[in-house]
């Protein structure tokens, strides 16, 4: 018989169908700006503590299949001393873990990042795989400008995301590709669509260098859409122009395509998404999501803190899962 390798069969659970990928991997200093637009004290108890109405909320299973966790996140435990790894791959959910380590100035720009963290990376890969990570992610993002992104930040930060997808596989761990063309800016569509084609062109080159095979990594891009200042399109739109660009560029040996919301609303995220699958029915990879803000953003101005209102936020949480869910099998419909 057949047997597939732990990182395909990883691969496989992450993109079951009806379920996506929660990205609940925001570092500390990331949360904290999140709870200060509700009035959330940034601690480490106040942490844990929306950590663990999340991940405890009942049947987030039946849409949620894999979840990144942070290195703050991953040692954390309940209120009653379980290990929010053991709660999840209890719920039969697929650990991951977000390894980067933030972004830096790239060459003393001020508007270039290059991703920190490939030091000591392999070594951080053991020791998550040995806590039950199954799948890691590493983020790169190009900022769009009259001259970025430069082709020397495009090379060193496409290389590092091979260079991380090579050691992942090395230690049977699903690598994440991450390239976030971001949205900051007021250019239009076709601005992103060029840019984003260029990116994608650079990531799946420098793969090939490192001898990492797409269909060994599931890729996490941003969908083609304007600068959050630019001319507004419809989601049709979007999702022409997403496809088409993508069409180009990934292999068909690609299993999987998880959208990141990038600063979307979960209203926005949801029915770009839906219009994307909708209009890509052909492609040869499957579509889904890993969504951070566009699943948790009502929940946690529900919870704001409040113990009276985790129940409520719990709700609101599962709500949007199943909803996203529904964005990804073409069935969304509003709230």
């Amino acid at each position: 018989m057949f047997s597939f390798s732990p990182v395909l069969k990883t691969i496989k659970q992450i993109l079951t169908p009806h379920k996506g990928i929660l990205a609940a991997d925001e570092t500390p200093a990331t949360l904290g700006k999140r709870f200060a637009a509700v009035g959330i004290e940034n601690t480490v108890e106040n942490r844990r503590a929306y950590r663990e109405i999340l991940f405890t909320t009942p049947n987030i299973e039946n849409y949620i299949s894999g979840v990144i966790l942070q290195d703050e996140t991953i040692r954390q435990t309940t209120s009653g001393g379980l290990f929010f790894r053991d709660i999840l791959q209890k719920k039969g959910i697929v650990l991951g873990i977000k390894v980067d380590q933030g972004l830096a100035p790239f060459n003393n720009s001020t508007n270039e990042k290059i991703t920190q963290g490939i030091e000591g990376l392999d070594r951080r890969l053991e020791e998550y795989y040995s806590m039950g990570a199954r799948f890691a992610k590493w983020r790169a993002v190009f900022a769009i400008g009259t001259s970025t992104p430069s082709k020397e930040c495009l090379a060193a930060n496409t290389h590092l995301l091979a260079v991380f997808a090579k050691l992942c596989l090395k230690r049977s761990m699903v690598p994440i590709v991450e390239p976030e063309v971001l949205q900051d800016g007021d250019h239009d569509i076709n601005v992103t669509f060029e840019t984003t084609k260029k990116v994608l062109t650079s990531v799946f080159l420098a793969l090939a260098d490192e001898g990492v095979s797409a269909k060994k990594i599931i890729l996490k891009p941003n969908m083609v859409v304007p600068g959050e200042n630019g001319p507004v399109v419809l989601p049709e739109v979007v999702a022409e122009k997403t496809v088409e660009c993508f069409k180009t560029i990934i292999p068909e040996s690609l299993p999987g395509i998880v959208f990141l919301s990038g600063g979307q609303s979960e209203e926005a995220a949801c029915i770009n998404l839906q219009a994307i699958v909708q209009y890509g029915k052909q492609c040869p990879w499957q579509w889904s999501f890993s969504f951070g803000r566009a699943l948790q953003n009502s929940a946690l101005q529900t919870w704001a803190g409040k113990k009276e209102q985790v129940d409520g936020a719990q709700a609101l949480f599962l709500r949007r899962a199943m909803m996203t869910s529904d964005a990804k099998e073409g069935e969304y419909q509003t709230f």
